[in-house]
């Protein structure tokens, strides 16, 4: 897990918290609900966080493949061979 990595799932983490947090408000003093909304309302903030996250991780990441210190020791190095 690379740094960016790390730092996208705290900060999902944190977004979908405070989601969440807004979400129980309403709940609380301006919609009436039942009492187990309260319990799916958790519940789907879970599973849209847990899915995010792993979209994320399974999408390739460009920038891990093109290094550009790579690249730059690789234009050198075929240069001295021609």
């Amino acid at each position: 897990m690379t740094k960016k990595d790390l730092v996208f799932t705290l900060g999902l983490c944190l977004l979908m918290g405070v989601i969440w947090a807004v979400g129980e408000i309403v709940m609380g003093l301006w919609l009436a609900v039942i009492p187990s909304a309260h319990v799916f309302w958790l519940i789907g903030i879970v599973v849209v966080t847990l899915a995010v996250n792993i979209w994320h991780s399974m999408k390739e990441d460009e920038s891990d493949i093109s290094d550009p210190k790579r690249e730059k020791y690789e234009r050198k190095v075929n240069k001295r061979k021609k």
